[in-house]
């Protein structure tokens, strides 16, 4: 299984056989592995990787001195594999172009909105005694059992949600500035925290 962390850059357009690919620019690793965690000792086969290296660390953060750390299960058989060791290096040589991987990320946070933006309700009448109500969601009570049955789709809180984009093509890599370009869109602003892993 090949993983990697990563950030968010920007999106693009590529040309190519006449056609316009829209595609992501992510700045993938390099990532180190911190920790090999097996069933013995841990109760589940992870590989603990970090991201980002801190200027300053806390007493606390010995050994660990990364912004972002996240663990990757892998299957029993490849828990005390030796192509994963502590003190590894997981650059972004480890996928080729053409290959097929998944994205995982929060989502842009757009606070608390209303029914019409957050579920795509059509809102009110515009004439016909309608005033200063076109994008409330009407009634929602009913008869019995006279209170409003939970699940339904109400005003709230919109978006920071972790979301993962499956099947995403990598168009090119450039190894010299760690460079990832997917083909498509991925979760969350500029800047965004992305797991990327072979899809299995």
């Amino acid at each position: 299984m090949k993983f990697i962390l990563g950030k968010k850059i920007a999106m693009t357009q590529f040309w190519k056989d006449e056609k316009v690919i829209p595609v992501t620019l992510i700045e993938a690793g390099p990532c180190q592995v911190l920790q090999i965690k097996t069933k013995e000792k841990d109760g589940y086969e992870a590989v603990q990787i970090g991201f980002l290296e801190k200027k300053k660390i806390k007493k606390t953060e010995k050994g660990k001195k990364f912004k972002y750390i996240r663990e990757f299960l892998i299957s029993p058989s490849k828990a005390g594999d030796s192509q994963f060791k502590k003190g590894d290096k997981v650059e972004i040589s480890v996928f080729k172009e053409g290959e097929k991987v998944s994205v995982s990320g929060n989502s842009k946070g757009k606070g608390f909105q209303g029914a019409v933006k957050r579920w795509g309700f059509k809102g009110r009448n515009a004439t016909h005694g309608v005033k200063h109500e076109h994008r409330t969601i009407g009634s929602v009570g009913c008869r019995f059992p006279q209170r409003i049955i939970k699940g339904k789709k109400m005003p709230g809180r919109m978006g920071n949600k972790r979301i993962t984009v499956k099947n995403l093509e990598i168009v090119k890599i450039e190894k010299e500035s760690h460079i990832l370009a997917l083909r498509g869109a991925v979760p969350g602003r500029k800047g965004t925290l992305l797991e990327i892993k072979s899809v299995k």
